[in-house]
């Protein structure tokens, strides 16, 4: 077993979110906030402001006019997505390189992480969810912990597979049984690190289900089920990809039908070039 205090440590080589991007998750968490207060925090931060209208114009969004400006992009595109939006640039700052412990090549990570948010967005639009903007969020960063531990699920890979194929483990319950902690609970020390809510630490925390209790917690449901869409449709499938457990009564308490599922892995697939297009802008 790892000495654990020391990964934890790790954290700390992690690229910080910067503080532009801290701004913007405070102002969208705040029912309060107005479209000029977003705005006003991206507006000067020149690369943010660049990147925000490169891929507000990109192909995916398919936007009937031009995005010019910060303020024409909060208008069309609304105060959440624009928020969505410089998130993903904060967040491929950690996520684009390779992961070999988990056997994901450079950029794998990163289009994984995009095609989970933007999956957990469809859905929570979908069940007409409140707090799209925090899903979307802890989407796209539940694996954060992946980025600290990889070198050492790469170095205990034998044994942490010896307890997936021997012994029916999951992924996760073989990387705690063998380094003494998982993924996701390091992503919940990371999202704790970064001062983000406490609701989206316990969502990044309990993204797999762990525990029972965790199956009636919405947003975490929301979560996990995108993350499985992903798997179906063989995005981010690396060394851990299919060895994780199907929760069932997720896709019961939230209503989905085989029919939802068709449809939103086939309207996927088709937005998949465009999406890589735009994650690689």
């Amino acid at each position: 077993m790892s000495d654990i205090k020391s990964i934890i440590k790790e954290i700390e080589d992690l690229k910080p979110i910067p503080q532009v991007a801290s701004k913007v998750m405070s102002i969208a968490e705040d029912p309060e906030s107005s479209m000029h207060d977003l705005s006003d925090v991206i507006i000067y931060d020149t690369a943010v402001t660049a990147n925000l209208l490169k891929v507000a114009n990109s192909a995916y969004f398919g936007l009937s006019e031009k995005v010019d400006s910060v303020h024409q992009a909060i208008v069309l595109m609304g105060m959440d997505q624009v928020a969505n939006l410089v998130l993903m640039s904060a967040g491929s700052e950690n996520l684009k390189d390779a992961q070999e412990g988990y056997d994901l090549e450079a950029g794998e990570l990163w289009k994984y992480s995009v095609s989970s948010a933007l999956i957990a967005r469809e859905l929570a639009e979908k069940k007409s969810a409140k707090e799209t903007y925090l899903i979307f969020t802890a989407a796209l960063i539940k694996d954060i912990g992946k980025v600290t531990l990889n070198q050492h699920v790469k170095d205990s890979f034998d044994n942490i597979n010896a307890l997936v194929t021997e012994q029916n483990y999951t992924f996760r319950e073989a990387e705690k049984e063998v380094i003494g902690i998982d993924h996701a609970e390091l992503g919940g020390m990371v999202a704790e690190n970064w001062n983000f809510s406490p609701k989206m630490v316990d969502i990044i925390r309990n993204h797999h289900l762990p525990q029972e209790s965790s199956i009636s917690e919405f947003e975490s449901s929301i979560v996990y089920m995108a993350d499985t869409i992903c798997m179906m449709m063989g995005i981010g499938v690396g060394s851990d990809g299919l060895a994780y457990r199907f929760h069932r009564k997720v896709v019961e308490r939230l209503g989905l039908t085989e029919k939802d599922f068709q449809k939103i892995i086939a309207g996927f697939g088709e937005k998949l070039p465009q999406v890589e297009a735009m994650i690689n802008i």
